[in-house]
């Protein structure tokens, strides 16, 4: 049954790429709701990409026949950044290196992290000043770049943190543009953003390798994630990681976990405060949970509502927007077949925000998940993380990271948007962020 697919008129040579890199989101969302389960969008002369808006048909790519596919050119492209990590290597090797990892996020673990998460909240706040104006991405960034490093490192690189911010900042849009171009522009060319991108490569490498070198010549491997890595022996041939495998997993695990929760953040604290009646409900819950205390991953069962702001922000902006996918056999997706080569996408950004699933779906309503919402949508309408064997690995670690930031928070300050007519926008780069930062004045909380 493979009758025609439709999707959006194009241009000749080009076709839909220029209107998809103009506003890559409003065109998604158009194409989902003017032509169905499946849209055909062209990005080039040779590039077919089908947009699935069906969960059963997302849940096929993703879980059933996930055999069947690799990463989408996105991730290839960002091999240039994080290697061949946890994030983007595929089959045996994928499965292997997960397996090394997964011990470093059991939830008995990740409970052990609380307290520096709360502990990093509690520093960044020190430096606030009632009544300033801030860019509070940035504050995001920061904080949650400090609690990736502790954690996961333990260490703090307190010193360079601005360096690797920036650095990171840097890959992530040009992997974000390299990934909707259709000139491929060989790194060897010595283009403007091809120098900036391998300057900002080395100072990210600079940092890892020598915080491997350190922990190596220490002796001794430590209880976090770098001296899991470092101790881990793969069961078929007892061998370890060398640098390189630990440096690209070191770097994925710094560049998907600490991005992503401070783009979560700086939305939630938007939303906050241009929904007054939800954050009277949050100080109200937080009141009566914490009186006053700094929360434990003990409180996080009974901060209720706090964790339903998360989940409501992760259905408004996902930190990962969409998931593409490359046929690399034929296989048959919805009763279609899709031939090698060409790409499905499926976005969490659609999908969170369809009618058929949500009520009011561009409203900020976090008790729409109190009830069994979740288990009476189809599985594949709310995917923050992702899903099958490649659901994200850090999804506990996340969930934990921001509920415990938003009660430390939100107890002290509360945040007004800078002016009265400030416009935030979505910037779709490879993960969800403000654009042009988030500048909000701080009340402190009496």
């Amino acid at each position: 049954m493979n009758e025609t697919i439709t999707g959006p008129k194009g241009l000749p040579i080009t076709g839909n790429l220029l209107a998809f890199r103009r506003n890559p989101l409003e065109f998604i969302q158009s194409s989902a709701k003017t032509h169905g389960d499946v849209a055909l969008l062209r990005f080039g002369p040779k590039r077919n990409v089908y947009l699935l808006t069906n969960p059963d048909q997302i849940k096929e790519v993703l879980v059933t026949k996930q055999g069947h596919f690799r990463k989408g050119k996105g991730l290839q492209v960002a091999r240039a950044v994080v290697g061949d990590g946890i994030l983007t290597s595929e089959g045996k090797k994928h499965l292997r290196q997960r397996r090394l990892m997964q011990p470093a996020f059991h939830r008995e673990r990740i409970a052990t992290y609380g307290n520096v998460m709360v502990q990093q909240g509690v520093e960044l706040m020190q430096e606030w000043k009632d009544g300033e104006v801030r860019d509070i991405h940035h504050d995001m960034m920061k904080v949650t770049l400090a609690i990736i490093t502790a954690t996961m490192f333990g260490k703090s690189v307190k010193e360079g943190a601005d360096e690797i911010g920036h650095a990171i900042d840097i890959g992530l849009k040009y992997v974000a543009n390299k990934a909707s171009s259709f000139i491929d522009i060989p790194l060897s060319v010595p283009t403007r953003s091809n120098r900036q991108f391998l300057e900002s490569n080395e100072t990210l490498d600079k940092t890892i390798y020598s915080l491997i070198e350190e922990r190596r010549s220490s002796g001794e491997t430590g209880a976090d994630l770098l001296g899991m890595l470092l101790a881990a022996r793969d069961e078929d041939d007892g061998q370890g990681m060398t640098d390189e495998q630990v440096r690209d997993e070191v770097m994925t695990i710094f560049v998907a976990g600490h991005e992503t929760t401070a783009n979560t953040m700086s939305w939630i604290f938007y939303l906050l405060a241009t929904h007054p009646e939800v954050e009277k409900k949050l100080h109200d819950e937080l009141a009566t949970v914490l009186g006053g205390k700094l929360p434990t991953v003990e409180d996080l069962p009974q901060l209720t509502y706090t964790s339903l702001i998360v989940q409501e922000t992760l259905r408004l902006y996902p930190a990962a927007w969409t998931i593409n996918r490359e046929v690399v056999e034929e296989v048959e997706i919805g009763g279609r077949m899709y031939q090698p080569g060409e790409t499905l996408m499926m976005s969490q950004y659609v999908m969170h925000r369809d009618e058929r699933f949500y009520e009011n779906p561009n409203e900020f309503i976090p008790e729409r998940f109190a009830g069994d919402l979740l288990k009476q949508i189809p599985a594949y309408a709310y995917f923050p993380f992702g899903g099958g064997p490649r659901v994200c690995i850090g999804n506990n670690f996340a969930l934990m990271e921001a509920a415990l930031l938003l009660a430390t928070i939100a107890q002290r300050y509360r945040m007004r948007l800078a002016q009265a007519n400030q416009v935030v926008e979505p910037e779709p780069l490879v993960t969800l962020r403000p654009k042009n930062g988030l500048p909000m004045r701080l009340e402190k909380r009496g």
